[in-house]
């Protein structure tokens, strides 16, 4: 399989999709953070997947458009579906609906946006929120690294009972001494309020 050093830059790259989540990461990217060339750097992903397939772990590296993504195997859905539906499933986070509560807002919004609001990192919470179908990708922002824009979905209407966005609350005028702490919570509407 791979030298020594091969296994630290494997080591290197699965830390490397794991930070850059469902934003995936290019060749270009990898050839840059690794200090190698092209035929190497694709070599390293097809030594990771063939790590994965070896050790029957639950993931895979994919491409998609140019960008390499760590995902779960298809053969796995059943059980992540499975998690998703228990009924002893707490509800959503505070974090979550934060996150959530921005991307209504300011549709259609990038995860740095999103993470420049909150002042926290958003990646686990927006991949949360995407599987749950309460968010789903709207596009591609045109500039630098095209990001990828949220929205919310027909099943965030729904989670919340209401029929369009325009029955969200409106949101406060925030002047610079302003205090959450007397404010209806958007969501409100969630907990019957």
């Amino acid at each position: 399989m791979s030298s020594m050093f091969n296994q630290e830059q494997l080591g290197i790259l699965e830390g490397l999709l794991f930070a850059v989540g469902d934003e995936g990461i290019s060749l270009e990217q990898v050839m840059y953070a690794l200090e190698v060339d092209a035929p190497t750097a694709k070599g390293l992903f097809l030594d990771l997947n063939e790590r994965y397939g070896l050790a029957s772990g639950g993931l895979q590296v994919i491409e998609v458009a140019g960008v390499f993504k760590m995902t779960t195997k298809k053969d796995h859905a059943p059980y992540l579906k499975r998690l998703i539906q228990n009924p002893n499933q707490k509800g959503l986070s505070n974090a979550a609906l934060e996150v959530l509560a921005v991307v209504a807002y300011r549709q259609p919004i990038t995860r740095h946006e999103i993470e420049k609001i909150r002042g926290a990192s958003s990646d686990n919470v927006l991949r949360k929120l995407l599987t749950f179908s309460l968010l789903e990708e709207a596009g591609r922002l045109d500039g630098p690294g095209r990001p990828i824009l949220f929205k919310t979905t027909d099943d965030f209407l729904d989670y919340f009972g209401i029929k369009t966005l325009e029955e969200l609350p409106e949101l406060p005028d925030i002047g610079e001494d302003f205090d959450l702490g007397g404010e209806v919570s958007l969501f409100n509407l969630a907990e019957g309020e």
